[in-house]
């Protein structure tokens, strides 16, 4: 579901050529629509897209991310019926003593969203080492989950007849962990072998199961302060999928959007923000930042050191250097010095590859004394290995560097190999070009850019 939105929205975002707001902006319209209109939940589609996708509230983007919200309910319920996604029995808290019991809940469905999530990255190892042609890896994929389904067939597609069925309390407890550890299997094989898939309704169906074995057992034991199988398979599936997902908020909303029940709510968001917490503790992402970390992206940093990694140095370089061969002389030194506005040369091979820097006090002694001048070059008295920064280094390298070695002023080359000069950068231009990427930021958030 989510996958399917954000493809058809990034296809229409790269035909339009729209820039990176708007493209952030119509990726979370299109997710919001999808899982608004999957679950009949408005509500819940909005706020996933902004917690999950945009990452920060922002006036333009809450907009037309609710239009686009309600407009894929209105289209749905056109199409098939104004009908819940799930068909939730009749249920009454039994009483507020039976929150703690939801607080476990919540570390169980963490540990249940934590093995699920281990088990597709220990999946995609396994693939990613393989013998064979990687085009056969989908194939081997498909035949391990038939496998699987001969067992156990309701682990094919979405799952939302079984999951109905565990809220209906229709199977038996070895029915519902059989099904637990098989769907987990089954998702673990298709994803990490390289299969289409996604992991929004795996996440409510393993938090069904979980759920239902949870609450048959507390019937069990306590069975005047149960409030019966189907309060704990509903809080279950909210806690497993804000944990798998990352959206403890926006799972919460859909709980109370599928069932109207305020009380059960209080106890989805107890299970829930324990089961995250726990969740992101332990293993440190969530399945899509994890899915992103794995090519390199990482979106755990916080929004302004992301505006770093968004700027380049070559964003923000001067190429008015002042250059000089190894070879020049002491005289050539002093004039080239005397044309400096920031009094440091940078001394260069026939190439162009940068071979060190001179500045006034690396001349000591022999500035003024002309004597030396048959003695010395500028291969003589530059400073060899001079900090350097490449091109395509971002913000934060550059603050990084230039803080380390206290200097104000590092050479550009154009990259590590090459060792070419090209410019230089001033920490007062770094500076000013992060303060300009946080205002127009913040002006996005505010709805003014």
């Amino acid at each position: 579901v989510v996958h399917l939105g954000a493809s058809v929205s990034a296809w229409v975002a790269k035909r339009l050529r729209l820039g990176r707001a708007l493209s952030q902006t119509l990726l979370g319209c299109g997710v919001a629509a999808a899982v608004a209109a999957s679950f009949n939940a408005p509500i819940a589609g909005a706020f996933f897209a902004l917690e999950v996708v945009v990452g920060h509230y922002s006036m333009t983007a809450f907009t037309a991310i609710v239009i686009s919200s309600v407009t894929g309910t209105v289209i749905s319920r056109i199409w098939f019926g104004d009908f819940p996604a799930f068909i939730i029995p009749e249920h009454q808290i039994a009483s507020f003593l039976e929150f703690p019991a939801f607080a476990i809940l919540g570390l169980i469905s963490a540990t249940t969203a934590i093995i699920f999530m281990y088990s597709i990255d220990f999946s995609a190892k396994v693939a990613s080492k393989a013998p064979g042609p990687v085009w056969l890896r989908p194939a081997a994929a498909g035949l391990a989950v038939g496998l699987i389904a001969l067992v156990f067939p309701q682990v094919l597609g979405v799952g939302y007849e079984a999951t109905d069925t565990a809220l209906q309390g229709q199977y038996a407890l070895w029915m519902l962990i059989g099904l637990l550890v098989a769907k987990t299997a089954a998702t673990a094989i298709t994803l990490g072998w390289g299969f289409g898939g996604g992991v929004f309704s795996p996440s409510l169906f393993l938090g069904a199961m979980v759920g239902g074995v949870f609450g048959m057992l507390a019937t069990g034991i306590f069975p005047h302060l149960s409030s019966g199988h189907a309060a704990y398979t509903i809080v279950g599936m909210g806690a497993v999928a804000g944990s798998v997902l990352g959206a403890p908020i926006s799972t919460i909303l859909m709980v109370f959007e599928l069932t109207g029940d305020y009380q059960l709510t209080i106890g989805v968001m107890i299970a829930t923000v324990i089961a995250s917490l726990i969740t992101q503790q332990a293993f440190g992402f969530s399945f899509f930042t994890w899915q992103l970390d794995q090519r390199g992206l990482n979106l755990r940093k916080d929004r302004e050191q992301g505006l770093l990694h968004a700027v380049h140095v070559c964003d923000v370089m001067r190429d008015d250097h002042v250059t000089v061969s190894a070879a020049a002389s002491m005289p050539e030194i002093r004039k080239a010095l005397l044309r400096c506005q920031f009094g440091e040369l940078f001394v260069t091979d026939e190439d162009g590859r940068l071979h060190g820097t001179v500045m006034l006090s690396d001349l000591a002694g022999s500035a003024f004394d002309t004597e030396l001048d048959a003695l010395l070059n500028a291969e003589d008295v530059c400073r060899n290995h001079p900090p350097v920064l490449a091109e395509m280094d971002d913000l934060e390298a550059a603050m990084a560097l230039m803080d380390s070695v206290q200097e104000s002023i590092v050479a550009v080359i154009d990259n590590r190999d090459d060792q070419r000069l090209t410019g230089y950068a001033r920490q007062r231009d770094v500076v000013r070009a992060y303060d300009k990427a946080l205002m127009q930021a913040r002006a996005e958030e505010y709805g003014e850019g």
